[in-house]
């Protein structure tokens, strides 16, 4: 049976649970990280149609009726889930190239290395048509954006970059990663990667380079 969905999110979804928690009950706690673990496990693995409560309760061995109490929809769980991937750490070394090198691979490792990979080309594809995900999910995705925005105006306060259109130059530094991650299995080592991070800046007017 697939969990059922409502047509609005209201603020649930910024706080992971439809519910407050309560403090000291680690059981609690216990039973929510397993449900939210399953939920991105499966949606790596099953897609966003294949999540559902069943399959949910039976790898986070939990009941049905727990996984109802915590979210009043789908939505709210997934997006739960999605909210406890690691945010990304903007470095300050004073090199732009560095720090974005850096916040890239970070998040490169994230892809190979969780369920993460998996699961945000589901998310992605559901959001296009269900306007409810979208209306909480993209938010969420501009928050995480924010990290390389703050490397970028520390660059341009340096005078290492001129004045930007701040989200064109998001686009252009996320935009290849993302199509060689999610899309075409292209080349995602330190090198490629610094290479297109460096095509990128080009793009922006910076010039120098580190070796």
């Amino acid at each position: 049976m697939e969990i059922r969905r409502i047509s609005s999110l209201g603020e649930t979804a910024a706080s992971g649970s439809s519910q407050p928690r309560s403090p000291g009950r680690p059981r609690r706690q216990e039973s929510e990280d397993a449900i939210l673990n399953a939920v991105m496990l499966i949606l790596a693995s099953d897609g966003y149609t294949g999540l559902t409560t069943d399959k949910i309760a039976a790898l986070a061995r939990v009941s049905k009726s727990t996984i109802y109490r915590r979210w009043p929809t789908k939505e709210h769980m997934v997006l739960a889930a999605f909210d406890r991937t690691p945010p990304l750490e903007p470095a300050d070394t004073g090199d732009l190239e560095r720090d974005l090198l850096n916040i890239v691979e970070q998040f490169v490792q994230l892809l190979l290395k969780t369920p993460l990979g998996g699961a945000l080309p589901a998310l992605m594809v559901e959001r296009l048509h269900n306007p409810t995900l979208a209306a909480s999910f993209d938010p969420m995705v501009t928050r995480r954006r924010e990290p390389v925005k703050i490397i970028l105006e520390r660059a341009v306060n340096r005078g290492e970059l001129p004045t930007l259109d701040m989200e064109l130059a998001l686009d252009l530094i996320w935009g290849p990663v993302l199509l060689r991650a999610l899309f075409i299995s292209g080349d995602l080592t330190r090198a490629a990667l610094l290479t297109l991070v460096r095509t990128a800046l080009k793009g922006l007017g910076h010039t120098a380079h580190w070796s």
